[in-house]
């Protein structure tokens, strides 16, 4: 269940907080971690939420499913990107298109700091 795709939240630390980039997994209670950088806190998030799974079944708790919200689709079914350059993008930079949304929100709200 490790390479399945769970909900986060990632926002940028204040200065006091450390600086970087604070990730975490709404659907796994105290799943955390964080980065310089936005791509470093996914990475860093993405082990731990591979830790996290496996200690908890270490423990023999059970892991929750991922909260997952529908899809957009267009009419024939196919997902319905917002922006046909931001998909473009997404693929060129070999990531999808949720993880280029955050990355470049949360690039722009660290830049407002």
């Amino acid at each position: 269940m490790s390479d399945v795709e769970y909900r986060f939240t990632i926002r940028p630390l204040s200065a006091e907080e450390g600086g970087g980039y604070l990730i975490e997994f709404p659907d796994l209670p105290g799943c955390m971690s964080d980065g310089e950088t936005v791509d470093e806190a996914i990475a860093n998030g993405e082990d731990a939420k591979r830790c996290w799974i496996e200690a908890m079944r270490e423990a023999g708790r059970p892991v929750p499913p991922p909260s997952v919200e529908p899809k957009v689709t267009a009419g024939n079914g196919s997902c319905a990107p917002p922006n046909r350059r931001l998909a473009e993008r997404a693929k060129r930079e070999g990531v999808s298109l949720n993880t280029l949304a955050v990355t470049l929100l949360a690039e722009g709200l660290g830049s407002r700091d």
